[in-house]
């Protein structure tokens, strides 16, 4: 072994002094000042074990040296490619390398311009910086391959970038993780961008702007297949003609680029190029490295500003129905970050994240606390979920095998985290949405997949929300409410969709997402009228090999009435009983509006009259018939009270 390290050492040494001795003068003055040192160390010491050993650690910066020194002296012209990013590479915000096959773009995720302001569905994210560099840098092919099937990013390549721009900023697809348009929905900022789960800061629309600095003609970004991306122009400036379903087009001369357009796709709307789609992200690419959680979304809540107020210390400003607060944070030489978070009520909360710990701080930080809203326990202080948890080691409530025998998927979700709540725009309460599903480890022959959503809501019942099955068995992602793959099978309901989880009963509630890989491409003797829970189970049984479970909880809180309520109907609701149909005014517009309730009751406020709980709601429904400015401005923060009506009425009353 010792012989081996170094001999390995000593020919890593030698053929790097022979790599610099043949550079030509285009490296930078502190490679050619350092390295000549680093080899004369290596070939002084080679048979010592220490100095071996020493070296062997730095195999990484050895061979980055030596890949760089190589890829210029192939030729001193450089690619055609690096044109795009020569301006920010002048400006140093950005390094640039290539190889025979790559062109390598190296920075640390965060722009020159303004950021976040502008976005109005934040999910408290705020840019840090990222370590696109050395073997974690972008890495785009100088000699892009036409695909045999090109492929559209609608439902694919929803994780992870679909572009580089010049400024060496990551283009994700403009629909997020869940499928939805991320300009359409608020999520963006002024240029276009906003930060991840992770921090990192990255566009999903096409950056026109740098047009500016690298001027009109270049292209803005190069997608990750190889192809160039320019603005609304062609190169030349005559008008754009001709795009195909992919946002491109060929040339004169016959050479395929993208355009950015002002609609969707916006940018590449797919890749014309060969690429690798695994875990719904073009592979390899880069990675963004966490030090904090990520929090839940901050509703009504709209980004201000965002100042960098001294070197490494920034201030984010945001504003909840009037309300102002700030996230303000300072960063440290060894990638640490403290963070000082000053809720709309003026609390201020200090929180010290370690990169050390890849992941989060001491404790994660809940969203601050709205008007009339009880913070929820911390983990670990929750008691336990009711007894509807299913047993680990026992037959599943929703299988025939168990989970010792046969192979398991991981199924997750990009919407929210196993064992978490899920977001009320999957629930009854909210839009009533199918969650996005992703699943990995797929055995090989699996030729569908099946998804049933359930619930334990008492010993020896299995409630069953949503059955798809015959899903292709090349899909790996299921985006939200996807209604083109696979059949759906019918609910505890007798209905044929996604039944949205409200449950009645107050507490936590334990639910599952299970996917099954079977073997056949469509399931035998199954129709969609007769695709109940246990006509499914019955019909996998010897075709299923494997399967996997996603867990998510879901506690439906009491409404919160709005501030702004009209005192005059709470009163007249809490000193007479309310008939089967009766005529008040709307308590946001004022307008008379019919009250229809299943049965008289007197109901009982609590406090000023604003808050009900949802069994009392449920009881009464609201039909104002011509939505006013005053309806469209509610939010899940006053508990979406048309989108609850609506729900009410669908389950409970035919009008």
């Amino acid at each position: 072994m010792f012989r081996i390290t170094n001999s390995v050492t000593t020919w890593l040494a030698l053929l790097l002094a022979s790599s610099w001795a043949m550079a030509h003068p285009g490296h930078s003055p502190r490679q050619q000042a350092t390295a000549p040192a680093r080899v004369e160390q290596v070939r002084s010491d080679t048979e010592n074990q220490a100095a071996a050993l020493l070296v062997v650690q730095e195999l990484p910066w050895l061979l980055a040296q030596l890949d760089q020194t190589q890829s210029r002296a192939v030729g001193d012209k450089a690619p055609e490619m690096a044109k795009a990013f020569e301006a920010f590479v002048k400006l140093k915000t950005i390094k640039t390398r290539w190889d025979e096959r790559y062109f390598y773009v190296e920075s640390n995720g965060i722009p020159v311009h303004q950021m976040m302001v502008g976005i109005t569905a934040w999910q408290q994210q705020v840019p840090l910086p990222q370590k696109y560099v050395g073997e974690n840098s972008w890495r785009i092919p100088l000699h892009p391959v036409p695909a045999k099937t090109p492929q559209s990013a609608k439902g694919h390549f929803l994780r992870g970038a679909i572009a580089v721009a010049a400024n060496g900023i990551p283009i994700f697809n403009p629909l997020n993780n869940r499928g939805e348009d991320s300009a359409a929905i608020g999520e963006l900022d002024e240029f276009g961008g906003h930060c991840g789960r992770a921090d990192d800061y990255h566009y999903h629309l096409a950056p026109i702007h740098l047009e500016q600095t690298i001027g009109k003609g270049q292209p803005i970004a190069y997608a990750l297949d190889g192809y160039p991306i320019y603005g609304y122009e062609e190169p030349d400036g005559s008008p754009v003609v001709g795009l195909d379903a992919l946002n491109g087009h060929n040339d004169k001369s016959g050479n395929y680029h993208y355009h950015a357009t002002k609609k969707y796709p916006y940018l590449n709307g797919g890749f014309f190029g060969e690429v690798t789609e695994r875990g719904g992200q073009v592979d390899p690419q880069p990675r963004a490295e966490p030090i904090r959680p990520d929090l839940r979304p901050l509703r009504d809540a709209k980004i201000t500003d965002f100042q960098e107020t001294n070197p490494g210390q920034h201030v984010l400003t945001y504003d909840v129905r009037g309300r102002k607060g700030t996230v303000s944070y300072t960063l440290a030489a060894d990638g640490s970050a403290n963070f000082s978070f000053t809720d709309t009520s003026g609390k201020t909360t200090q929180e010290t994240y370690s990169a050390k710990r890849r992941g989060g701080g001491p404790k994660e930080r809940q969203p601050p606390l709205r008007p009339g809203e009880n913070r929820p326990p911390r983990d670990g202080q929750r008691p336990p979920p009711r007894a509807e948890t299913r047993p680990r080691h026992s037959p599943r409530a929703d299988s025939k095998t168990t989970q010792s025998n046969i192979p398991q998927l991981r199924v997750t979700s990009p919407a929210f985290e196993s064992g978490s709540s899920i977001p009320i725009e999957f629930t009854g309460d909210g839009e009533r949405a199918s969650p996005p599903l992703e699943w990995t480890d797929v055995p090989v022959g699996t030729k569908s997949f099946a998804i049933h959503v359930w619930h334990i809501p008492g010993p020896g019942e299995v409630k069953s929300y949503w059955i798809v099955y015959n899903i292709p068995g090349n899909v790996r992602t299921f985006a939200k409410n996807n209604n083109s793959l696979g059949t759906v099978g019918l609910n505890d309901k007798n209905r044929r969709e996604y039944d949205p989880m409200k449950s009645k009963g107050p507490g936590l509630k334990l639910y599952h997402i299970t996917v099954y890989a079977l073997a056949t491409e469509e399931i035998p003797k199954l129709t969609p009228d007769t695709a109940t829970r246990a006509n499914l189970f019955e019909a996998i049984q010897g075709i299923t090999l494997a399967e996997g479970t996603l867990d998510f909880q879901y506690e439906r809180k009491p409404w919160v009435g709005p501030q702004t309520a009209n005192e005059t109907l709470w009163q007249s609701l809490k000193y007479r009983p309310i008939e089967r149909s009766s005529t008040l005014p709307c308590p946001w517009c004022s307008r008379p509006r019919r009250v229809i309730s299943s049965r008289s009751f007197t109901p009982i406020f609590s406090g000023s009259m604003t808050t009900v709980s949802m069994p009392l709601l449920s009881n009464m429904l609201w039909r104002c018939r011509a939505p006013t400015e005053a309806h469209r401005n509610l939010s899940p923060a006053t508990f979406a009270w048309p989108n609850v009506m609506e729900s009410i009425f669908r389950e409970r009353f035919l009008i």
